[in-house]
């Protein structure tokens, strides 16, 4: 089971001029395709890595981001002036591109020929040159871009360029993001209203709501047969406690958890939708708040948010993409409950039951407990504890006329004692730089306390995310003070007011 990957493409497009001659034009071709082939097997996983021809002249790199604007298959473009290309050339194309641009600054060769070094070699191999003439027409046209500098083959540069790439995967999935909404948000609550067409427009995810009696259908047309092959898997897959098994007092609360993940995929598949939202203020005819399905949806690359949070939800489906085949998980979380001391302080994250299996360390638990709100049935759940490791929780909230991420570096680690009596789906984590700094920090930023906690995202991949879908990044991380965070917080306000259309 699993969300089907789309094909991903990058464009590597170079830039010359005919002023050199064909001869050095072949050889720009083909040290570019080296170039480009370095980059390809240094990325290994993710978008395949397309050579373009060498571009020369405006109609021809005007034509080629236009063909790149348009072809969904692309996620970004990565350009390299080999040789000087007079940027006033790439003025129209730069323009017209509507994909994440990387300007490579590298060159064919890592070490120069000293001995042998003449100005042929110095006219062929002046992307020294070149890539500034770039840079300025860039700058000038106030284009958003990435750029890393350094030979291509180099590990360094390698992982900056994947984790760019990652991140234009995510944009690419963001853009025609659509969520599924049953219900609306919990009431009263602040952080998890917004404004969706703002949220439309800046990321591309569209926002669409449902009855939950649309989803009690879809469960309704659930037959026997899908739901006993599903209870099998189940058992495969998880610890099963006794009482859930076939012949168990609670078997029939499994088998309903089991036909609301079935409704609930089949709705979703229906709806060719990516991410949803449930609220357990609204279950209409469901028997369960959804747990179990909830979590497995989770674990195949669906985005999730608790309590009506689309945002949360759309952000969770982004960061999936983006973490792609890396290792590690990326899950829903909240910020539950604190660990002052003794020992270094500590956060508690859970929720009410969606946690997604992907971060758990070892096999989960199967399990049925009472739910003090929602006023159903007892509802099925997985239950574990999160691997240990470094990571990152990243909360999205709307600040009236614009969007922010908060982002926390964080290390999931080990509960300090066992946990017997919590029922639910959970993680423990020292935020950096400490509990205290990285919560004030948090708090004046106004970051949610619904969040995407993963193991699998680095700090690389959300900066160019953010740099993409033109949204600010406000980063807690060990080098973080509360007083220059929040003299940062205002620059920024300044920032983002004035970039504002009127």
């Amino acid at each position: 089971m699993g969300m089907a990957r789309e094909p991903a493409e990058i464009w590597f497009l170079t830039g010359s001029q005919s002023l050199y001659g064909e001869r050095v034009l072949e050889q720009v071709a083909e040290q570019s395709r080296d170039v480009c082939q370095a980059v390809a097997d240094g990325l290994r996983v993710g978008p395949r890595v397309v050579w373009k021809p060498v571009l020369t002249t405006a109609d021809a790199i005007r034509r080629t981001l236009l063909d790149a604007t348009a072809d969904d298959t692309v996620v970004g473009v990565i350009a390299w002036m080999h040789t000087f290309s007079p940027a006033k050339a790439w003025i129209a194309g730069l323009s017209a591109l509507g994909k994440p641009l990387l300007h490579l600054h590298t060159q064919a060769n890592r070490s120069l020929p000293w001995a042998e070094l003449d100005m042929d070699f110095m006219n062929l191999n002046q992307a020294a040159h070149g890539d500034r003439e770039f840079g300025y027409v860039q700058s000038r046209l106030g284009v958003a871009r990435k750029t890393v500098v350094g030979f291509a083959a180099d590990p360094a540069v390698l992982g900056r360029i994947s984790e760019w790439s990652r991140a234009a995967t995510g944009w690419q999935a963001a853009r025609s993001l659509r969520l599924a909404r049953f219900g609306d948000n919990m009431r009263d609550v602040a952080v998890t209203e917004g404004d969706k067409v703002g949220a439309q427009e800046a990321l591309g995810v569209s926002v669409n709501a449902y009855g939950v009696n649309a989803l009690v259908e879809s469960v309704g047309e659930v037959d026997d047969v899908n739901v006993n092959k599903l209870v099998a898997e189940y058992e495969e897959r998880y610890d099963v406690a006794p009482e859930l098994r076939r012949g168990g007092e609670r078997h029939d609360s499994l088998r309903y958890g089991a036909r609301i993940e079935i409704g609930l995929r089949q709705f979703l598949e229906d709806g060719d939708f990516g991410a949803f939202t449930t609220n357990f203020e609204d279950l209409g005819g469901l028997r369960q708040l959804p747990g179990l399905a909830v979590q497995n949806l989770m674990a195949d690359g669906y985005g999730f948010g608790g309590e009506g949070d689309w945002k949360t939800a759309a952000l969770l489906r982004i960061l999936k993409v983006v973490a792609g085949d890396e290792p590690g998980g990326t899950s829903f979380m909240e910020d539950y409950t604190y660990h002052f001391g003794p020992g270094e302080p500590k956060i508690l994250g859970a929720h009410m039951l969606e946690v997604c299996p992907s971060i758990a360390a070892g096999r989960p638990s199967l399990q049925i407990h009472p739910l003090s709100i929602g006023n159903r049935e007892d509802p099925v759940r997985l239950v574990f504890t999160a691997a240990p490791g470094p990571g990152i929780v990243v909360g999205l909230a709307d600040l009236g006329g614009r969007l922010r991420l908060t982002a926390n570096e964080i290390d999931v680690v080990e509960p300090d004692a066992p946990l017997p009596r919590l029922s639910v789906a959970r993680a423990v984590w020292k935020p950096r730089p400490d509990l205290a700094t990285s919560a004030e920090c948090w708090l004046s930023a106004g970051g949610p306390h619904h969040t995407v906690l993963s193991t699998a995202v680095g700090r690389g991949a959300l900066v160019d995310f953010a740099e993409m879908a033109g949204i600010e990044l406000a980063m807690i991380d060990a080098g973080t003070d509360h007083q220059s965070f929040a003299n940062h917080l205002r620059w920024n306000s300044a920032y983002y007011r004035l970039a504002q259309r009127l």
